[in-house]
């Protein structure tokens, strides 16, 4: 994923350069990176860069016009025009389309500025006047910066590779991350999966005075939004509209051509209801599977025929699969091992995303903030699969989580959730597209704690899509729910979509075993084109056993991967001989024990 990388030390050493030059490489996933640094020995920095070309930050360093104030900066930045507008005003000169501007925001308002920043983004600000520099991050911790410190110095990167390449004595798993990702698929309270390596709290402003020690500080804290009073129903919806109306039209800003993905659900919809594009500009996109037409498939193509924009059906299918042993590997290995195999499909359909429209703009997290969804739980694999003590941690995981739970459910959803858990899969497909979604526009973010209790469900969004565009608000969701739709038709409709879904969830991913040993009976039968497709497009249940069989048994049962001390002895084999034969449903668990397997590889076995 684009990003920065840095290593601060008052001993100056002729071994930095080359060595941030090695953490910059590691940054760079694909050609059309571009990359450079940046050495300020006086204040004891090293620093680089890597980001997309023609990206809101790629034309680095920026300086301000004196050239005493100098600016890396990864990700965007959605300020209001008017902020923009008035710099020019008071005299400033820089770009348009970049991230020019924020130097003179700073110059104007010093370490303030970042708090007018709406984004997510990661940066380092030399202040060449006051001999300091700043690292921050964007007030969710989405643009993850891991660090390390010891006696030599101070160390980060927006990606862990970064540090444990120059840092050997980092490459050792941590047995507490490592139960809370097998379990929780997160790594919890602002650690990383490896030893000494941690992550940069959310809204952090880090100030490194030159020959101090660092002060560790923080520009945003949640407190400020939960204490907001919640409003009535009526003037929720209004000052929602009013919102969604002013803020959307920024994430459509830019020299770059632009998708929108769209899905069964409400969220894209909200977005392609109120872009209000010319017929035929705007390129819509939908994830499709190999059975059939799934529900999104299927709403989606009619949301842009009814909106008058083309739209494309990425597919996910036997060029995926013949893909996926590089994908999967790849995925890992960009996410620091937080995202798990699965991952692959993620990396697969960005990279054709990237075909249609360099810049992706999505509906995720529409139900994380507006409805305060939340996306992950505690959920171990099967116990007698994983070492009696990296079975303990499970416990210990559950336990973390549990008493991170507590408090505001949208602080969790926005300030734990998105940098513990979904940033892993924004740092995978962000290595292939500039990922935009409006739900995390600060002012939508700062409106949505003041929803009435009332309204924490589809409801306002469906208003919403029928104000924007009454033809778009009369079809149904994935989950047959519509705006002003009969209520008893509604319910039925809904009932229906729900069981085939669970049906479709029950009979891959995480069929439970007594069923497992009847489909194998019905083996003949090909049961699973009853139910596959529906709303999925991934079966890996499925692709495990027949498909990627031979190769799983190629991957995982070769010496090394057999003696992995995370493992029970012998279960290996088993596992994997069970699932394949297909009396046993295992795909759970074979994806952590394959993105283990990766991490091994890949982050760990460094030479």
């Amino acid at each position: 994923m684009p990003g920065i990388v840095g290593i601060v030390s008052q001993r100056p050493s002729e071994q930095y350069y080359s060595l941030v030059k090695s953490m910059v490489k590691c940054l760079i996933h694909e050609p059309f990176y571009t990359d450079g640094t940046y050495i300020n020995e006086k204040l004891g920095l090293w620093s680089g860069w890597a980001c997309h070309e023609e990206t809101f930050g790629h034309r680095l360093p920026i300086w301000n016009e004196k050239k005493d104030i100098c600016l890396l900066f990864s990700g965007e930045d959605f300020a209001g025009q008017a902020d923009i507008d008035a710099l020019r005003i008071r005299g400033h000169e820089f770009g348009s389309d970049d991230a020019s501007y924020l130097v003179h925001l700073y110059e104007e308002m010093g370490y303030e500025f970042l708090e007018k920043l709406n984004g997510w983004f990661s940066g380092v600000l030399l202040d060449l006047r006051e001999q300091k520099f700043i690292l921050f991050n964007d007030r969710y911790g989405v643009n993850r910066i891991y660090y390390h410190e010891d006696a030599r110095g101070f160390y980060f990167s927006s990606e862990a590779k970064a540090l444990l390449k120059i840092l050997p004595d980092t490459r050792r798993l941590d047995l507490r991350s490592l139960g809370e990702v097998l379990c929780c698929e997160g790594v919890l309270q602002n650690r990383s999966l490896f030893s000494g390596i941690s992550l940069l709290p959310p809204g952090s402003s880090w100030v490194f005075p030159r020959g101090e020690t660092v002060k560790k500080k923080r520009y945003f804290k949640q407190e400020a939004w939960e204490s907001q009073p919640e409003l009535s129903e009526s003037d929720f919806y209004q000052k929602l509209k009013e919102t969604w109306t002013r803020v959307l039209p920024k994430y459509f800003f830019g020299k770059q051509s632009i998708g929108l993905s769209l899905t069964g659900g409400v969220d894209s919809r909200m977005i392609l209801a109120w872009a209000h594009w010319p017929p035929g500009t705007l390129p819509c996109y939908t994830w499709g599977g190999m059975y059939r037409d799934c529900a999104d498939v299927k709403i989606a193509r009619r949301a842009a025929r009814i909106s008058h924009q083309p739209h494309k059906t990425i597919l996910v299918g036997d060029d995926f699969l013949s893909q996926f042993p590089e994908l999967a590997e790849r995925a890992v290995y960009i996410s620091d091992g937080t995202m798990d195999v699965t991952g692959s499909i993620d990396l697969y359909v960005q990279r054709l995303a990237r075909r249609i429209a360099p810049v992706r703009v999505s509906g995720v997290c529409g139900g994380e903030i507006l409805r305060r969804l939340v996306a992950f739980k505690p959920d171990p694999p099967q116990q007698g699969v994983f070492d009696p003590g990296l079975e303990c941690s499970f416990r210990d995981a559950a336990a973390t989580y549990a008493g991170e739970l507590q408090g505001h459910s949208l602080s969790f959803t926005s300030f734990k959730q998105a940098p513990w858990y979904m940033a892993s899969k924004f740092t995978v497909e962000r290595s292939q597209v500039t990922y935009r979604t409006p739900y995390f526009d600060n002012d939508l973010v700062a409106l949505a704690y003041q929803t009435p209790a009332k309204l924490l469900h589809n409801g306002p969004a469906l208003r919403l899509i029928a104000d924007g565009n009454p033809a778009l608000g009369k079809i149904g969701t994935d989950r047959g729910i519509a705006f002003g739709s009969l209520p008893g038709i509604t319910r039925i409709l809904h009932w229906y979509r729900e069981f085939t879904f669970k049906a479709e969830y029950a009979y891959d991913y995480r069929m439970p075993q007594w069923l497992a040993r009847l489909d194998h009976a019905f083996a003949p039968l090909h049961l699973e084109r009853l139910f596959l497709g529906r709303h999925k497009f991934h079966h890996f249940r499925v692709w495990y056993r027949d498909e990627l069989s031979q190769w799983l048994m190629e991957v995982l049962l070769d010496s090394a991967a057999r003696s992995r001390p995370y493992l029970r002895v012998n279960s290996l084999e088993k596992i994997l001989k069970a699932h394949i034969k297909g009396h046993r449903n295992y795909a759970f668990e074979i994806h952590k024990i394959l993105t283990l397997e990766f991490i091994q590889k890949k982050l760990i076995d460094l030479s």
